[in-house]
């Protein structure tokens, strides 16, 4: 499988094309068509395809890591470009979200999930396919579904909550979903933001697929919401794996960026605006 995947949507942009906000979306060129994997926060997605040359009316299905505004607003944008598609998502990503601070005495609150119904989505074109389960969605081309927590050191980001039966609760983030592209020459694994953790991810993915060669990572990794032993502890584990490239994005952070770039040398590389990789 041929494979090229570039950023559309991402917080920062380094070859001076498209603009940035924050986050995440990535345009995914393969020999048997065209996907869309997120589409930011709703400001950047069809300005930044137009800059780099990539049609999003193209586009055969699109597929959202998790249920977070900075992943899923554009998606209103990309349909009225596209018209009806295939959207992949896990059932829980319509949940109410948000997100809680305490600071200095003082809690202070943000809406954090979908910004737009369902119903007004669906209008628009969207075919939501609820799957929570790993699958198969194309020959080659695999969806994590809800991914086992396993690692005892990868938490759940405190500051993230949704509301159930009128509680507010902590946020798992159970729709979390990575993309998998097996191109014959190994993996390429698509994070969202790794709400599931990274290190667990891989692990599911390996377990799943039974293939442990990842020719990249990419994609928000959430390391800067993590503790600094938590974020050692996952470079530990990832310096024991197969994965050649790794390109991180939106919300791994300036501290976590740094320290894969010290670890992993010229195996690294950012995912800015305009950047990918291609097989």
């Amino acid at each position: 499988m041929k494979v090229r995947i570039t950023i559309l949507s991402e917080n920062m942009v380094g070859r001076q094309v498209g603009a940035a906000e924050h986050g995440f979306s990535a345009f995914i060129e393969t020999d048997g068509g065209n996907y869309l994997f997120d589409t930011g926060g709703g400001r950047t997605v069809v300005e930044n395809s137009l800059a780099l040359n990539k049609d999003l009316r193209t586009v055969k299905r699109i597929f959202l890591s998790h249920g977070h505004n900075d992943h899923t607003g554009g998606l209103p944008q990309v349909l009225n470009l596209k018209g009806p598609v295939d959207v992949h998502v896990h059932p829980d990503i319509f949940a109410d979200r948000m997100a809680i601070r305490k600071e200095g005495g003082r809690e202070s609150r943000r809406f954090a999930g979908m910004i737009y119904k369902k119903s007004y989505l669906e209008f628009l074109g969207a075919r939501f396919i609820l799957n929570p389960d790993f699958h198969e969605v194309e020959k080659g081309m695999f969806l994590t579904g809800e991914v086992p927590r396993k690692t005892a050191f990868e938490k759940n980001d405190p500051k993230l909550f949704r509301e159930v039966d009128g509680k507010v609760v902590p946020d798992t983030l159970p729709d979390d979903q990575s993309l998998i592209l097996d191109t014959g020459k190994g993996m390429l694994l698509v994070f969202g933001c790794a709400h599931s953790g990274m290190i667990n991810i891989i692990n599911h993915v390996t377990q799943r697929m039974k293939k442990d060669h990842f020719l990249a990572i990419l994609g928000g990794t959430h390391l800067d919401f993590l503790t600094p032993e938590q974020l050692e502890e996952s470079i530990r584990c990832l310096k024991e794996m197969k994965v050649d490239r790794i390109g991180v994005s939106h919300c791994t952070g300036f501290r976590g960026a740094c320290r894969l770039q010290q670890e992993f040398g010229e195996r690294f590389f950012y995912g800015w605006v305009g950047s990918g990789f291609e097989v």
